[in-house]
């Protein structure tokens, strides 16, 4: 049987591209195993699919001080050791790697054991762990063209990213049972990401009561980020994360306020949801967000304001621009022509299986 190990975890956007591969995976044939680091949210999302987990230990290469720096390094190479005796047991036939640092040692021990390593790019600039990664890869998979152009040529593939198909078969009437919300106003969905976005917060809940007279709001806030004192408020719902019901959510969703991590906007485009895009400020990233933001503004799939730019009144009006032009950019995402990402990468992965037969 072929076999395959997946790698990739930190934040939810390292492992819901690997999760959304999966079921093809398996139609391929495929024996799926995975590797990620001890207690990342990636154990979590995996092993509830029963798929074969593998923890290694992980380090954060920071681009700031830190006393964790010191030590990480050592994690590292002990994640690579790790990594390497567990691809020489499993004897996979290829590696794909979503990124985030818990991939780094699985990629270099797979190209030390001559095993195809097949890397993941969300984002238009490559991150940090993806480019330590880049000359132990076989093929880079991107989700923007610009990315393409930047990478060698042998290397980079334009394969979009993976969504999940279920994301695709939502209910919004289950969705509105789930939240108890209404049909009289329109909804807002509100996307902090799965660790959370402190700002992305706090200015929906300083506007909340000039919002809910407009609109239903669902808040999906992060890890430890609800706020108990808006419980019960009506017309308003908070939750820390959401898995199973998150297809119904976002058929019940009107516009949508997100981060603008890779995998986020390429879902809500997939979906052809009219989104505001706050992404992260260049002053706590790489400004990797705010690249992507304005790509997808320039197609016409978003509206983009960024951190420094928040007031009341400009994200209250910004959220009133949106869903008064939400058809724009409806239109904009359906006519854009969706790349079949999971088809595309799979076979660049039994490519590479071949290769090893």
């Amino acid at each position: 049987m072929k076999h395959i190990v997946l790698t990739g975890g930190g934040t939810a956007g390292h492992v819901t591209p690997n999760i959304a591969l999966i079921p093809r995976l398996q139609q391929l044939g495929y024996q799926i195993s995975y590797i990620g680091s001890y207690n990342g949210i990636e154990k979590k999302l995996i092993e509830e699919l029963d798929i074969p987990y593998y923890g290694i230990a992980s380090g954060k290469l920071r681009r700031y001080f830190d006393l964790k720096n010191f030590s990480d390094p050592f994690r590292v190479l002990k994640g690579f050791g790790q990594a390497r005796k567990i691809l020489r047991n499993l004897k996979p036939d290829v590696v794909f790697s979503k990124g985030g640092f818990v991939s780094v040692p699985v990629v270099i021990a797979a190209k030390r054991l001559r095993i195809p390593a097949v890397i993941h790019e969300s984002d238009m600039t490559p991150g940090l762990a993806n480019r330590l990664c880049l000359s132990s890869a076989t093929k880079v998979c991107c989700n923007f063209p610009e990315t393409v152009q930047s990478l060698p040529k042998e290397k980079a593939v334009l394969t979009g990213t993976p969504i999940r198909q279920q994301l695709l078969s939502g209910d919004s009437e289950t969705g509105r049972a789930f939240c108890g919300l209404s049909d009289d106003k329109p909804v807002l969905m509100v996307i902090g990401g799965s660790l959370g976005a402190a700002s992305v917060n706090e200015n929906i809940r300083r506007i909340l009561p000039e919002l809910l007279k407009e609109f239903q709001v669902i808040h999906l806030c992060g890890k430890g980020k609800m706020d108990t004192s808006l419980n019960g408020t009506p017309g308003y719902v908070q939750y820390e994360y959401i898995q199973d019901e998150l297809p119904d959510l976002f058929a019940l969703a009107d516009v949508v306020v997100s981060r603008a991590g890779a995998n986020a906007i390429c879902e809500l485009n997939a979906l052809h949801k009219p989104n505001l895009l706050i992404p992260l400020s260049a002053n706590a990233s790489r400004g990797d967000q705010i690249l992507n933001a304005r790509s997808f503004e320039r197609q016409g799939f978003s509206m983009v304001l960024e951190e420094e730019e928040i007031t009341e009144t400009t994200l209250l009006n910004a959220i009133r621009q949106l869903y008064s032009n939400r058809q724009v950019y409806i239109d904009a995402m359906t006519g854009s022509g969706q790349i079949d990402s999971i088809t595309r990468i799979t076979d660049i992965l039994e490519d590479c299986t071949a290769s090893q037969i």
